[in-house]
């Protein structure tokens, strides 16, 4: 199925999506939105020509760029803030890379320098027999908590090394430089197994559930689309009814190829006809998630 490109709604969804991580430096991107946020976005949606650069480019198959390519029009575009570094590599005095800072940014609200450390991030709630509830990606090489760690205690704390001070002022960047955390998501829940939350994740975040491929075939699977990255951001609609044989081989892709697949439950909404999402799944291979350690 064709999926077209949706970039202002992307954007949407990355101005109100809850995030994954609640702590004292978590970025509350929507405290700096402007009031006309929504209807600037509408107007890029009817007037393409009118976009900024960042959203007529095609949208990278690389979530994370396409990800990082949206943040960066929400905060120069939308919000007004200066970009004054991206993607700056640090390196120590026999030129290793130490880091990377994401974002190094100007806050026109406070003065102040941020650096913000951002990322998508989609987990499955997995129990296993007689063990606390781990998190993981669905490749399952990418875990909550170890990203979560990662992001404040590690790639956040970049801009505190003396090596990071020192490129900053050769750019002429002096003072103090804030870190800011912003990661957004899914998490996903097994459909017959209770799971735990980690003491961090906000209890607004968004959520699907999982099913092992095997599962599926009890389940009513008539209106579910599968869905393509970048469109792991949702909500998605469309206005033609779902192909049954589209969703089907999907499914046995699951399978077959020894992949995990994400989809959406649709249903027509009344008014406008559309056929809207209501839930996302995603459906893993037997033996999931050690397996896919296996074969890394």
């Amino acid at each position: 199925m064709h999926q077209p490109w949706r970039p202002a709604n992307h954007v949407a969804w990355l101005c109100q999506a809850p995030q994954l991580l609640d702590s004292p430096q978590t970025f509350a991107l929507a405290d700096y939105l402007p009031e006309d946020w929504r209807s600037r976005l509408a107007g890029w949606e009817a007037k393409p020509d009118t976009r900024p650069a960042s959203l007529t480019e095609p949208a990278n198959p690389r979530l994370g760029y396409y990800f990082e390519r949206l943040y960066e029009c929400v905060v120069t575009q939308l919000m007004g803030w200066t970009l004054l570094a991206k993607n700056l590599q640090v390196r120590d005095a026999a030129g290793r890379t130490l880091g990377e800072l994401d974002f190094v940014l100007r806050n026109p609200r406070t003065g102040a320098v941020e650096h913000h450390e951002i990322a998508v991030k989609f987990y499955l709630g997995y129990g296993g027999k007689g063990c606390n509830t781990l998190w993981y990606g669905p490749n399952s090489h990418d875990r909550l908590d170890v990203k979560a760690h990662r992001l404040l205690d590690h790639q956040s704390r970049q801009g505190e090394r003396p090596e990071t001070r020192a490129l900053l002022a050769e750019l002429g960047i002096d003072g103090p430089v804030v870190p800011r955390v912003f990661m957004p998501g899914y998490l996903f829940y097994p459909a017959a197994q209770k799971v735990d939350l980690p003491d961090f994740v906000p209890r607004d975040h968004l959520r699907g559930h999982w099913l092992y491929h095997q599962d599926t075939l009890s389940v009513d699977t008539r209106h579910w689309v599968p869905l393509h990255k970048p469109h792991w951001m949702g909500p998605w609609s469309q206005a033609e009814r779902p192909d049954e044989a589209v969703s089907a081989e999907a499914l046995a892709s699951v399978e077959e190829q020894y992949r995990p697949r994400l989809f959406a439950a649709l249903a027509q909404a009344p008014g406008s006809g559309l056929w809207q999402e209501t839930a996302r799944t995603f459906v893993v291979p037997s033996r999931w998630p050690d397996r896919m350690r296996d074969q890394s």
